[in-house]
């Protein structure tokens, strides 16, 4: 049901809805300092875990590419050996970037440099 008067809405801006919602949560410049608290450890074991079934996972893909390469062409056990090295160089690999979040969100890294044609312009659309 519309009613019809002559004054007009209240216009708000969206810095006034944030400073009331601010206002209603309680806290001042709408951010909360966190002091390590559950967040903060359930956060370090999904790091952690993460890490251990980037290590594992690496060396198994590793170990079974090998045996199975050593299976079909009779070298037993030196593609086995030769994978499993691969697999935990992979795995180091992926800790490394885990632990650096390298990779993590594409298209927000920052530009270090504009990159140029041959002729001096400017590639970036």
């Amino acid at each position: 049901m519309f009613i019809l008067t002559d004054r007009e809405p209240e216009k708000t801006s969206l810095r006034d809805i944030a400073e009331r919602l601010n206002q209603a949560r309680g806290t001042q410049g709408g951010k909360k300092e966190r002091s390590g608290g559950a967040g903060s450890l359930n956060s370090s074991f999904g790091t952690g875990l993460r890490i251990g079934v980037e290590m594992v996972s690496a060396l198994a893909v590793g170990l079974g590419i090998g045996w199975l390469l050593d299976a079909w062409l009779d070298t037993k056990p030196w593609l086995m050996v030769v994978f499993f090295f691969l697999g935990a160089g992979a795995g180091v690999m992926n800790v490394y970037r885990a632990i650096m979040g390298i990779g993590l969100a594409p298209g927000y890294r920052k530009p270090t440099a504009k990159a140029r044609d041959e002729d001096g312009t400017d590639l970036d659309a």
